[in-house]
């Protein structure tokens, strides 16, 4: 059986932030008080350390959303940024789309010009399968997506496409290493309008936007690198199907014609 090194399953992200956490909405603000006269009017300047506790609120009751979710379907476009030695930036796109019904049932295919990768979880069996190679590699696995996702990313340095969506409202994303939270007002995503915030959390910056219907859910979430003096961002948008329809084959892998077999290599054994 070949040894097939397991690449990263979303590289394309190359501002990639797997802890950080989101929010739904928060209360409008009230009528701005009546301004002093031109002559002594100074415009008020936010503090770029100030967390806001309704924002904090309304990030976990996103996450308690997502939690909530027993099946869902989402669409996932994803542009990064690579910057060169001499500071330009390249931008490279990617897709992927997830089927999932919990505790125990993923689907996951990544599609991009550089890479294309299906992980497939039918609470038994964990299958990832390299479509423009056909290599496929199995493992035995029966737990839940969380613990599953931790798994193969410490492990084998897999990452499912958005892990953020499976780890918000959980203790794996904690909101008291936030040292920024802002109320940044509403923007229109696709229609559909959201609440913006703005976050700063170690050596990123994150702004998400999050739908203000009855379910809050995440629409954009933008990622800067501030370690990077270029400051490289990831972009993604979410399209959420909450009621999809799953058929028998939808978490069952069947290799295709051709298709062989590809051991999992471990991190240390690399």
């Amino acid at each position: 059986m070949k040894r097939l090194p397991v690449l990263g399953f979303l590289a394309v992200m190359l501002t990639a932030c797997s802890n950080t956490p989101p929010a739904p909405t928060a209360a409008p603000a009230s009528a701005p008080a009546a301004r002093p006269s031109p002559a002594q009017y100074t415009p008020a300047q936010p503090d770029a350390n100030a967390v806001d506790p309704a924002v904090i609120k309304a990030l976990q009751d996103m996450g308690a959303s997502l939690q909530s979710l027993k099946q869902f379907e989402v669409g996932i476009s994803l542009t990064g940024e690579r910057v060169l030695q001499d500071g330009q930036k390249l931008q490279h796109t990617a897709i992927a789309d997830l089927d999932v019904v919990r505790p125990n049932k993923l689907r996951a295919q990544m599609r991009s010009a550089r890479l294309q990768r299906d992980l497939i979880y039918d609470g038994k069996t964990v299958t990832l399968y390299q479509p423009e190679q056909k290599f496929y590699s199995q493992a035995q696995f029966s737990d839940n997506l969380n613990t599953l996702i931790d798994r193969l990313s410490e492990r084998y340095g897999i990452e499912v496409p958005s892990a953020d969506l499976f780890l918000w409202g959980t203790p794996a994303a904690p909101t008291d290493n936030i040292q920024s939270a802002m109320n940044a007002g509403q923007d229109f995503i696709a229609g559909d309008l959201c609440d913006h915030y703005a976050f700063r959390q170690g050596q990123f910056d994150w702004q998400i936007w999050i739908s203000t219907g009855p379910r809050p859910l995440p629409r954009k979430l933008v990622i800067t690198n501030r370690a990077d003096e270029a400051r490289p961002q990831s972009i993604t948008y979410y399209k959420w199907n909450l009621n999809p329809k799953f058929g028998n084959a939808t978490f069952a892998f069947t290799p295709p014609p051709g298709a062989r077999p590809a051991e999992f290599v471990p991190l240390k054994n690399r």
